[in-house]
């Protein structure tokens, strides 16, 4: 089995960190024997090979912290509290549940469209516990690292989430900043600067306005800013959406540039706040 997440790149060597927490796709045997269907029904949670769009942004020296385990496994874009108790045997009621997790989509992954239950019955506790030990928290701790790291040697830091959705009529790249909550308007307009000069549809938060990752990371106050990047698959995916197709050079040389601009964002930023 891969190890849970691996981090390209040398800490503080740029202001710009990227994270991938979507695209680990090491479906284990004994993972695959919890399951009520077969995996590639349930493929459709990966962001497909968006570890490759980042390809470009490490070698120029940026940060890059991958997820190896699955999504279906453990989302780490969900709080650690963020599950269903009737699917974790052994734990509490607790409090009223999230939106996410009542359409399937907590920590743990329940149903998706066409498969209303993911798992054979409820994972015991302790296996919840394992997984947030192995992947959530390291992964984490790995993105917090980075990002201090980056702020000491740059004073501001950003971090590209970088994530890919299914084809949407509004938009080919969606930017997500939980409302400004987790990114100063400078970092999301230069975001959305590099994808519109490709000549790309950009909506910033709809619908797509980031979540857990953003939460806990994005910290504008303390110079810490966070954008999620929502990029269309059928830009980088075959017709089929199942490997990597035409288009995977120019996303990932799009993603580098937007690594390389929001760098040089922050240091005209910093010039001008002197």
């Amino acid at each position: 089995m891969e190890k849970a997440s691996e981090s390209l790149g040398i800490a503080g060597s740029s202001p710009v960190v990227v994270s991938v927490p979507h695209a680990g796709r090491d479906y284990a045997p004994v993972l695959q024997a919890m399951l009520s269907v077969p995996v590639d029904r349930l493929r459709s949670l990966e962001d497909a090979y968006a570890d490759r769009l980042a390809a470009d942004a490490a070698r120029a020296g940026h940060v890059v912290v991958i997820a190896r385990t699955p999504r279906l496994v453990i989302d780490l874009n969900r709080a650690e509290d963020d599950f269903d108790p009737a699917w974790i045997s052994g734990a509490s009621l607790g409090g009223p549940m999230s939106a996410r997790v009542r359409n399937g989509l907590g920590l743990v992954p329940t149903r998706i469209a066409g498969v209303p239950a993911i798992w054979r019955g409820p994972l015991p506790r302790d296996e919840l516990t394992r997984r947030i030990a192995v992947a959530h928290r390291p992964f984490h701790a790995s993105v917090a690292d980075a990002l201090a790291a980056a702020r000491r040697a740059h004073r501001t830091a950003v971090l590209i989430d970088l994530h890919s959705m299914p084809s949407l009529s509004l938009a080919d790249i969606v930017i997500g900043d939980r409302h400004g909550a987790s990114a100063s308007p400078w970092v999301t307009e230069a975001a959305v600067a590099v994808f519109m000069e490709q000549g790309l549809r950009v909506a910033v938060n709809r619908p797509y306005a980031g979540a857990h990752i953003l939460a806990r990371h994005g910290r504008p106050a303390c110079d810490v800013h966070a954008v999620q990047v929502e990029i269309d698959r059928r830009l980088y995916l075959d017709t089929n959406q199942c490997s990597p197709g035409s288009g995977m050079a120019a996303m990932t040389a799009a993603v580098g540039r937007l690594a390389d601009r929001l760098a040089e964002a922050i240091g005209g930023h910093r010039l001008a706040a002197e």
